[in-house]
């Protein structure tokens, strides 16, 4: 008789085991910053600016959950190249000011890099800044040939849009760079190839229109290099 009941419990086990992990919904408003962070779940990194010109101090944060979990991550193409990763989840949250109380204005599960996606750098979350109402991110990670990534959001007509970016590509040891510099408000990408050592100095630079149909948002950005903005050229 006691068979079926084991068999009953391992089975249980492995479907629980076998579950797909699921992101917390964010508490939607609290005037306690430890009551807006999940059960087990951590503040990695905050930043304290006005986004919405209200003249309040909006809160952003960058929570990560406590242990590894399998994960599929994008990588180029997001519609079609996924790879499954074990790493610690991490979310990316904004909470407006009003009065003495946070309010959830964005939670973005997929763009903050995990802390195993950096290369032989490691940890690749370089900085969470809110700078002249605009919130800037940055990564850096690879081996021998490095990256750097910068992206600046604002907030506009209730939705997140990425207004200016940055993608640098150099090798540690010679210094080789490509610089590709984004401004989607002026439309325009500035190219500078060089050294990362001798910036302003040899260096070439080349300035073209930046084409695109529409905004790239928080909301439909789902990784930092799932963005082909021109041809071969990844934010």
């Amino acid at each position: 008789m006691k068979w079926p009941i084991f068999f009953t419990l391992l089975l249980a086990g492995n479907l629980a085991f076998a579950q797909k992990f699921s992101f917390p919904k964010l508490l939607a408003q609290s005037d306690k910053i430890n009551n807006l962070v999940p059960k087990n779940w951590k503040i990695l990194d905050s930043a304290y600016g006005d986004l919405n010109h209200d003249q309040q101090r909006d809160l952003v944060l960058i929570l990560e959950y406590h242990q590894a979990v399998d994960e599929d991550r994008a990588y180029g193409n997001y519609e079609i190249e996924l790879i499954r990763e074990t790493q610690k989840p991490r979310m990316l949250a904004v909470y407006f000011k009003t009065g003495s109380r946070y309010r959830l204005a964005l939670q973005n599960n997929d763009f903050i890099l995990r802390s195993e996606e950096g290369g032989k750098m490691g940890e690749p979350l370089r900085g969470l800044r809110v700078e002249e109402n605009k919130l800037n991110l940055s990564f850096e990670g690879g081996n021998e040939w490095r990256w750097k990534l910068n992206y600046q959001f604002e907030y506009l007509q209730k939705q997140w849009n990425l207004v200016t970016a940055n993608n640098v590509y150099y090798h540690k040891d010679t210094g080789e760079m490509v610089d590709k510099q984004y401004d989607f408000v002026d439309r325009t990408i500035k190219t500078v190839v060089g050294s990362i050592f001798k910036r302003n100095i040899s260096n070439e630079t080349e300035e073209d229109i930046l084409v695109f149909s529409q905004p790239r948002t928080l909301s439909d950005f789902k990784k930092p290099w799932t963005w082909e903005v021109t041809k071969d050229n990844y934010l």
